[in-house]
């Protein structure tokens, strides 16, 4: 059998040019003459070009890979956007079905539960078949969910869980893959601000879910109109993917020749459990969603809360609750994600010029920075709303310069044909140990505090953000992380980089053994 430097088994180390598709079978990939270069038209001007190819012909000019590039971020942005939408429209909810702060917690965690359990499935699936194909299916399925969910009655809180919960298995298949696609389509420099648009889309959705759900809310006079909006554009991303979105060879951005081997699945996961930047970064990503979590469940109506402490709100009483947070903080969410994202990539490329350690140099030292502002937010909020979202700006804008840059060193440290799965676990961990259960503690913590204590609308506002502070020394803990990746970096990246090479020999120079 063919074994590769790790001592890992490759499956097929023949060089026929096949992939599997979905129904198993085999099937002749598409060329990569093709795929990276898809303004060659198959169809010559020639009279006798019939309809269809000339369709064709003008349906692979449009699928260059920025356009893919284009199409695969909007996408996310609808996956974030969907995902905020709820936390949009919070209070409401929470008055709707009448459940305490651990209850209404419990709706990010059921989902984040499933999005992080679906994601190494859908790992598996993207290393081996068709990407495009499980993008569309899943973005289609959340979709519908979504706008069912929008139905579901008072007496059935339960339901509505339970429907978070399936809408996050169905957003699992695009956050597993999706990066995967644009790392075969571009390599270096172009790849690191190709993933910062994509990863844009994170802190952009996010807000934009913000907004969507507060504003639907405003003009419909009913909040279950912002779980309406999102399934429209979700069905119209999904059809442009299947459209537009090329399938590259795995790895083809990588190198000029083909990759010819392929490790099997236990293979790739003890190669990545020995990969040591893969693992830090991993768990400084999971300090990292710890934190967004919970600040994107808990800040508005922290926020709130704030405001009825200080008497310039009051307490809902109304069906329709204030949207003014939600629509505040959704802004500012935008605005400090792209500064965050687009001062990520350029610091990034700047310090690569002063030590090839850029990467998760400049992670660790904006997430310790971000954890000073953080902390300030419960500090100044019970005297002045102005100064709590001053530090919300900086904090959020340090705390988002990591996404994009995180994702590329996963690029560097990874081959390609592990990287959909690599994705993956990164995914599931980050969740497992970060916002799959930091709504849920918050809103836990915060019960317990005012349990403990007479209820009055200042302990309520102080029982949440005492809750809240542990978010800051969490934010502290994973800059640690990033710490720790910096020191193994260059050598796991260099271990990818002649395990690719070996990958990619023809199969006479591929040692072979015999048993």
């Amino acid at each position: 059998m063919c074994v590769e430097s790790d001592g890992c088994d490759i499956e097929g180390c023949s060089s026929s040019d096949e992939v599997r598709t979905l129904s198993g079978s085999m099937s002749p990939a598409i060329k990569p003459s093709v795929e990276l270069h898809p303004n060659r038209s198959t169809c010559r001007p020639d009279p006798s070009c019939r309809p269809g190819q000339k369709f064709r012909a003008a349906l692979l000019r449009c699928r260059s890979p920025a356009a893919a590039a284009g199409i695969l971020s909007f996408g996310n942005v609808l996956n974030y956007m969907d995902r905020y939408t709820v936390a949009g429209v919070l209070l409401d909810i929470q008055r709707h079905y009448g459940v305490s702060d651990s209850g209404i917690g419990l709706l990010q965690t059921v989902f984040i539960c499933s999005f992080m359990v679906a994601a190494p499935i859908f790992g598996y699936l993207g290393d081996r078949f068709n990407r495009k194909v499980i993008l569309s299916c899943g973005i289609f399925f959340w979709s519908i969910v979504t706008l069912s969910s929008s139905f579901i009655s008072r007496e059935y809180y339960w339901l509505f869980v339970l429907s978070r919960g399936l809408v996050g298995i169905g957003e699992s298949s695009y956050s597993s893959i999706s990066p995967t696609i644009i790392g075969d389509l571009f390599t270096n420099n172009s790849r690191t601000m190709m993933l910062s648009v994509f990863y844009l889309a994170i802190p952009l959705g996010s807000g934009l879910g913000y907004i969507l759900g507060s504003s639907a809310k405003e003009a419909a006079g009913d909040w279950h109109w912002a779980l309406r909006v999102s399934p429209v554009l979700g069905i119209t991303a999904g059809t442009l993917i299947l459209l537009f979105v090329p399938e590259p060879k795995r790895g083809s951005a990588d190198q000029m020749g083909r990759i010819k081997t392929r490790t099997s699945w236990l293979c790739d996961m003890k190669a990545l459990a020995k990969n040591r930047s893969y693992v830090f970064s991993s768990l400084a990503s999971s300090a990292v969603s710890f934190a967004t979590g919970a600040f994107g469940m808990w800040i508005p109506l922290y926020l709130a809360r704030a405001q009825v402490v200080q008497k310039t709100g009051e307490d809902c009483t109304k069906d329709v609750c204030s949207s003014t947070d939600s629509l505040i903080f959704g802004a500012i969410t935008c605005v400090t994600g792209l500064l965050g994202v687009v001062i990520g990539a350029a610091t990034t490329r700047l310090c690569r010029q002063k030590t090839e350690r850029a990467d998760p140099l400049v992670c660790a030292v904006s997430m310790l920075g971000s954890a000073i502002f953080v902390c300030l937010i419960f500090v100044v909020a019970k005297k002045s709303i102005v100064g709590a979202y001053v530090c919300i700006f900086i904090g959020e804008t340090l705390l988002f310069l990591n996404w994009a840059i995180t994702a590329d060193i996963l690029m560097f440290v990874v081959i390609p044909t592990r990287r959909a799965t690599a994705v993956a676990f990164q995914s599931f961990t980050s969740h497992l140990l970060g916002d799959a259960g930091s709504p849920y503690l918050i809103g836990l913590i915060s019960d317990g505090l005012q349990q403990s204590y007479a209820t009055s609308a200042l302990w309520r506002f102080l029982s949440l953000g005492y809750a809240l502070m542990l978010c800051p020394f969490i934010i502290v803990l994973g800059g640690m992380f990033f710490l720790a990746t910096a020191l193994f970096f260059l050598d796991d990246r260099e271990k990818a980089e002649k395990q690719l090479s070996q990958m990619t020999r023809p199969p006479s120079s591929v040692k072979v053994t015999t048993t």
